[in-house]
């Protein structure tokens, strides 16, 4: 879910045109994570993470090069999300690929060596994994001007390069919905990681679609740090204190956009009682989730990494990437919410007209609070 350089928000215009960045405004981020040693993660389903999703060498399709934000590949998220995207690749493309992970508290040089080793083992197209990307992406692009490069959530500009991006307000509006047909004590909660074009437009959307089912509905919002840091994104703990503190005081549905901070979060709902929920974010988390966090976990908000990626793959393939920003929103899948578990059975064709509204465009999910 989390990259961590920020754009300024008012560049990105959505309204089926994603309009010329003129301003960046970086925002100097690490987001830590605690591992301990070399440990193998976990992948959506309970899989390890190892060396297996590019193992195999033999196919004569696409040859991906994968650039991951920090944490890599099980991170039960974003970094997840967009090796389902390659695996299906491989799958249905017969492509190849090679993975590269970000070092926690490395130099933006780092980056830019991790795709010029991409692109001159002869890897095309080299994808990066968030924002962190965007820039290192835009100054190798010109020293490679025959690779194809694409950054998920990126901002950059360059006639190789690609933006894949997301209108997760709309996701989250639809969560918001859920969370306002749901509660009982019209008081519901929000955890972000920080304040900011990140993170924003989940809260706003999620506002939005609580404001919609009922606006005497109680949003109370808690953020875990004042920049995007590893107390923001990567602080179980702090969505843990978050959390106790919004259940405390009334909420019984809280939805996190903050990253792995967002486990706090999961291990508290597991302790509440019936009617109690938590939100998950980006990925379905219910299906990453202990059989107990699973009995809290009403939906998640979905922001369709995986589906960009395998897009943008097939793009290359057939010789039709384009340059500039492709928007994933509602009327491509490309955002939505979750229903695994049954929570919400009684109250999905509620939220599915809300959705259809959005898509028609009749209602609109704002992305600034």
């Amino acid at each position: 879910m989390v990259s961590l350089r920020t754009p300024a928000r008012g560049g990105l215009e959505r309204g089926g045109i994603l309009r010329h960045t003129t301003k960046l405004v970086a925002l100097a981020a690490t987001v830590a994570l605690v591992v301990a040693g070399c440990a193998k993660k976990e992948e959506p389903g309970g899989a390890a993470a190892s060396d297996e999703l590019c193992a195999d060498k033999s196919g004569a399709g696409p040859k991906i090069g994968l650039a991951y934000d920090i944490g890599g590949r099980g991170d039960k998220s974003f970094n997840d999300l967009a090796a389902a995207g390659v695996k299906k690749a491989l799958d249905d493309l017969d492509a190849t690929c090679e993975e590269a992970e970000a070092a926690q508290e490395e130099p933006d040089s780092a980056k830019e060596e991790r795709l010029r080793t991409l692109a001159e083992a002869g890897f095309n197209p080299i994808i990066g994994v968030g924002f962190v990307y965007t820039e290192e992406v835009v100054k190798v692009a010109k020293e490679y001007p025959d690779v194809k490069f694409a950054v998920v959530d990126g901002f950059g500009e360059g006639p190789n390069v690609t933006n894949l991006v997301f209108s997760v307000e709309q996701g989250s509006f639809l969560v918001g919905v859920a969370a306002g047909l749901k509660t009982k004590t019209k008081k519901v909660g929000f955890i972000g990681g920080v304040r900011g074009p990140i993170i924003d437009p989940f809260a706003a959307g999620y506002k939005a679609g609580v404001a919609a089912v009922d606006p005497a509905i109680t949003v109370d919002m808690k953020w875990l740090s004042d920049k995007g840091d590893a107390k923001a994104f990567a602080n179980p703990a702090g969505g843990k204190t978050a959390a106790t503190a919004l259940y405390d005081a009334g909420s019984d549905v809280v939805f996190h956009a903050s990253g792995l901070s967002g486990g706090g979060l999961f291990d508290v709902a597991a302790t509440k009682p019936d009617g109690t929920w938590a939100i998950g974010v980006d990925a379905d988390q219910y299906q990453t989730a202990t059989p107990e966090q699973q009995k809290r976990i009403l939906t998640s908000s979905l922001k369709k990494v995986d589906v960009a990626v395998f897009d943008y793959v097939k793009a290359f393939k057939d010789g039709t990437t384009k340059a500039g920003f492709d928007l994933y929103d509602i009327k491509r899948d490309g955002v939505g919410y979750s229903t695994s578990g049954g929570h919400l059975d009684d109250v999905s064709s509620k939220i599915d007209e809300y959705k259809a509204k959005l898509v028609s465009g009749e209602l609109t999910a704002p992305s600034k609070l």
